[in-house]
């Protein structure tokens, strides 16, 4: 864990350097030998490095850095970096999330969601899930809770409910259930291949 938190730290910090480089390093390619081809330059759409969302506003695609998501954030197509507040949603997120009411994230999760209620429900999360309620299609991970829902999971369960349509992993809780297994339901371990 705390080589995830060092890596999704180093990356949040490096990226917009990077960015500047890359646009540094074509504007000084100029060789008359060779066709020239007009270029114009994109206008910067990534909100770096700190960002505060206050309920719907700004819209912002990507975001880069921290997302501060007081009361609550839905307008970011992307977040890399760290999201803390009470309630946020992202089509795509990579990082740390750690917001007390809801994480929500509709199609890629990579790295750590921490909420009451954590959801990737249409979504491949790559990572972990802590909190009372998550939930994700597809999982390589762990899911932490009273209640873990996946469709199909290459990881580990544990909580008092686990749910999975497939495992190629472990559950340990109250209630284990594999849809997709020869034994779909087994109290405290039940194990998937």
């Amino acid at each position: 864990m705390n080589k995830l938190f060092t890596l999704a730290v180093v990356c949040a910090l490096s990226v917009p350097s990077f960015a500047n480089d890359i646009a540094d390093t074509a504007d000084i390619a100029d060789d008359s030998s060779t066709p020239q081809v007009e270029t114009v330059s994109r206008k910067q759409v990534a909100a770096w490095p700190a960002f505060f969302a206050l309920c719907e506003f700004p819209a912002t695609p990507d975001l880069i850095g921290l997302r501060l998501t007081i009361p609550f954030s839905t307008k970011q197509e992307s977040v890399t970096g760290f999201d803390v507040g009470f309630w946020a949603r992202s089509s795509y997120f990579e990082g740390i999330a750690v917001n007390i009411l809801r994480n929500d994230v509709k199609d890629q999760l990579t790295g750590i969601q921490i909420g009451l209620y954590n959801s990737a429900s249409q979504a491949d999360a790559f990572g972990l899930q802590v909190g009372l309620w998550n939930e994700a299609l597809h999982v390589n991970g762990l899911q932490a809770g009273l209640v873990n829902a996946v469709g199909a999971m290459h990881g580990f369960q544990v909580g008092i409910i686990n749910r999975a349509e497939e495992l190629y992993g472990f559950q340990v809780g109250a209630i284990n259930i594999i849809r997709d297994a020869e034994i779909r339901f087994c109290p405290i371990v039940n194990i998937g291949f």
